[in-house]
This record gives C-alpha cells, structure tokens and sequence, in this order.
C-alpha cells in the first residue's frame, strides 16, 4: 500500500493550485494521492471551520492511509485539542499511517505523544514543500526514504565541544511556539530523559529566548538528554539589540541547563529540511563535529 491522504487541520489553503501541484508531484513519485473532501474549505483563516477539520482529522484516521500528509500549518490545531480521537488516530498509526507535517501541526504531534504514545513524522508539508515552483532535492529524497521505512539515521554537523557525546531517549519536538503552548496542559507529553528537537520561524532571538527559559524554568530542559536546534529564520533585527542574537541566546541557556544543546539540525521552516519520527526510540552520538541521530523502526504498512 502506498496510498497518500492530503488534509488540511489547520491554516487556510491560499490557493487550490498548490494542493493539486503537490498531488501531482507526489503521484509521480510513486504515491496513489487523494485529497480529502475539506481539504480546500475556507473559514476565516482556517482550512474549514473547527467541526469540518475536526472531521477531516477523524476521516483520514479511519481511513488509516500509508500517508496522512498535511496541506500546511498556519494555526489552528490547537483550537481542536479537546475534542481529537486521540485512540482513532492511534489506532490508525498502529495499522501503518505516517502522519506528517510540521509548524501548528506539531500540537496534533505531541498531543498523540501524550495520550497514546503513537510515532508520527515532523517533515515537510504537502503545499509548502510540494506545491510550490520547485521541490528541494534533499527534502524529497529524505521524505521518501521515511515513507518507505527505510530511513535508519540522519547526520549534520555541530559546534565544536561535543565530541564523544553518547545519549539514548525518545526523540521528539518540533515548533518551539507550539510546544511551549501546551506545557501545562493536558496534551502535554511528559517525557523524561529524551532528545528534544526544536525550531521555528518569525520570532525574534529573544522571543526564541523567553520559550527556552520558560520550558527551562518549568523543568523540561534539565529533563532531557539532549535539545537539538534546528533553523529559526525570518526575523528582523533590531538596533537596540547591541550583540544580542541567536548565538548569545544559545550561550546563555548553556549556562543554565545541564543538557547538552547542539545546533545545527537542517530541520525548520527551510527549503531544505529532513524528516524527523516524534515518539521513537533514538540514540544521538557525536564523533568530533559529526552528529548521529539513529533510531528504531516501527510499523510497517
């Protein structure tokens, strides 16, 4: 079975050209593509309003598709949070389905995380990645190798100072906006001693930096074996910032946790982006600057 679901959960579709450029894309590369019923609804900002993407989410579980492939984030998810079937869509990833995407759609993500401890994908996302005037080499390659179940590991490269590290924890993470969202709710996964990735977009360096101190403060840092950051793009400096930047938020935060914080995952809000499982098994190990991030392999469709 390789059959693919395009749905949208959240943000608004801007354009149906998108949508139908990405199925078209997707079909070519192997897929048997179906885009749901509401995929192209527009409420407000929203894909739908919440009753029909609620729908669409529980429709695409039954359905239980090799892919479930989200058309684009925006927001919206978390208006949702309350009322998902999280044992549906559990059951569905136990049958096989790969539920992918990033941004807003890490609530569903970590929600599922907390509630049925199901695997799904933080990756690309079918408009944004598939549906625009070209698709980034590595993005496609390493998005297919997941689908396939035979992507074992991904490697980068990372500052100096890590050399030798050695940890193994459940992998998870995703948008740093979005996960600082449900801490303290009931969609909150309580993981302990895991690697944790993170990115995001539009948010200035010390907005970057009141998260991490919050997730810090709250104890998540100190709980994890590792934190990971990927890119954080698309934000404007200031001149009051006077050396203030990412590199400085970084450094500062070393010095508060324990947990070793690398840099340099190509995962974010990027043309070039790898596929990433949330809820794995995983073992990261660096050797000099060269990262490995290897984990277990889970159902197959």
């Amino acid at each position: 079975m390789n059959d693919l679901i395009l749905y949208t959960p959240a943000g608004v579709v801007p354009k149906a050209a998108l949508v139908r450029r990405a199925a078209k894309r997707l079909t070519k590369l192997g897929f048997e593509v179906s885009i749901d019923e509401a995929a192209l609804l527009k409420h407000q900002r929203f894909g739908g309003d919440d009753d029909a993407r609620l729908a669409a989410i529980h429709r695409v579980a039954k359905a239980a598709p090799h892919v479930a492939f989200a058309t684009r984030g925006g927001y919206g998810l978390t208006r949702l949070l309350d009322r998902i079937d999280w044992k549906l869509i559990a059951k569905s990833v136990e049958q096989g389905t790969h539920w992918v995407g990033q941004s807003d759609v890490t609530a569903l993500q970590l929600g599922l995380l907390a509630h049925a401890k199901g695997v799904t994908w933080q990756g690309p996302l079918a408009c944004d990645d598939f549906g625009g005037d070209t698709v980034d080499d590595i993005t496609e390659a390493v998005f297919l190798e997941a689908m396939s179940c035979e992507l074992e590991a991904l490697g980068f490269r990372t500052t100096e100072g890590f050399d030798g590290l050695q940890v193994k924890g459940t992998i998870w993470g995703g948008n740093l906006c979005m996960i600082n969202s449900m801490l303290g709710t009931p969609h909150w996964p309580k993981i302990k001693g895991g690697i944790l990735f993170l990115e995001d977009v539009n948010e200035h360096p010390y907005r970057i930096e009141r998260s991490l101190l919050q997730l810090h403060q709250a104890g998540v840092l100190d709980a994890q074996k590792a934190i990971v950051l990927g890119e954080f793009t698309n934000y404007r400096k200031f001149p009051l910032d006077r050396g203030f930047t990412l590199k400085t938020v970084i450094a500062h935060l070393r010095t508060l946790t324990k947990t070793p914080i690398l840099t340099g995952l190509p995962f974010g809000h990027v043309p070039t982006k790898v596929t990433l499982p949330v809820g794995a098994k995983a073992q990261l190990v660096v050797d000099g600057r060269d990262v490995l991030i290897g984990w277990e392999h889970h159902h197959e469709h």
